[in-house]
């Protein structure tokens, strides 16, 4: 999938104002509550599902992500299925909103930039919730990266990739990194895609992603005062094995995510 880029329109917005008012108290208040669960339920990401039972952490995690979308005038939508644990969840990547997304439907063990673990208050509740930091460019990082992966899967939580390997603007899917997908056959876990795609008025957006020069704290605000998106995340169908091809388990991959993202074999909501 490879959108021909476009700039971005942005026209005043009258109502932005207004939506800081009642937005901004309400994200002070969800973040002492985010503080609150990181201090006393600080052991959810060391637990796993007991006999079909999701543990209560896992249930806080997804429903404290759910709210903060709220906030922000998100609307989630889910299409399809997740796999049960463990498994290992392959999305594209366009937003620091995406982790969010995902726990919404999950309390997934992340692979994130280790440059996530310096952002104000982010970075904390990221460690907190079992984010497991990549340093990019280094072999060495990537090896204990896929180490610690594999002990996780192999423990019974699920981990969540972005293969492309960073954000982008929403409209290039980039080539997934094959290496990842590794962790995934020495754990003998599934392999499950899920596009991520943000709308409004029923039309692709790409206002989450970041905007040319723009830092995290100058995306936070501009989305926190922008008008409601709907966000979807569709679970499509899990890659086959091929045991001395993760090259193709990727490109697998990134094809069933590129077509959700245009539209094509969506599942049931």
């Amino acid at each position: 999938m490879n959108t021909p880029a476009q700039p971005i329109t942005r026209t005043r917005d009258p109502w932005r104002a207004i939506r800081y008012l009642y937005r901004v108290p309400l994200l002070l208040l969800h973040i002492i509550v985010a503080v609150v669960l990181a201090l006393t339920v600080f052991t959810w990401a060391r637990q796993t599902v007991d006999k079909g039972r999701e543990p209560l952490a896992h249930r806080l995690i997804r429903w404290w992500s759910r709210v903060l979308l709220r906030i922000f005038g998100f609307r989630v939508y889910r299409y399809g299925r997740p796999l049960p644990d463990p498994a290992m969840f392959v999305c594209n990547h366009s937003s620091w909103l995406d982790i969010e997304l995902m726990h919404t439907q999950r309390a997934v063990c992340f692979v994130a930039k280790a440059e996530i673990a310096r952002w104000p208050l982010v970075g904390w509740l990221a460690s907190t919730g079992g984010t497991i930091f990549h340093r990019r460019g280094s072999n060495h990082s990537l090896g204990v990266v896929m180490k610690e992966m594999t002990r996780r899967l192999g423990a019974g939580r699920s981990v969540a990739v972005f293969p492309e390997g960073g954000t982008n603007d929403g409209r290039t899917l980039k080539v997934f990194h094959a290496r990842i997908f590794q962790a995934a056959l020495d754990a003998d876990v599934p392999v499950q895609p899920a596009a991520l795609r943000f709308m409004r008025d029923g039309e692709r957006c790409y206002d989450a992603g970041f905007l040319p020069n723009e830092s995290f704290m100058g995306n936070f605000l501009r989305l926190l005062g922008d008008p409601p998106l709907d966000v979807e995340v569709h679970f499509l169908k899990p890659v086959p094995r091929f045991d001395a091809g993760r090259k193709r388990m990727a490109e697998t991959a990134r094809q069933a995510i590129a077509d959700a993202l245009d539209g094509v074999g969506e599942g049931d909501r």
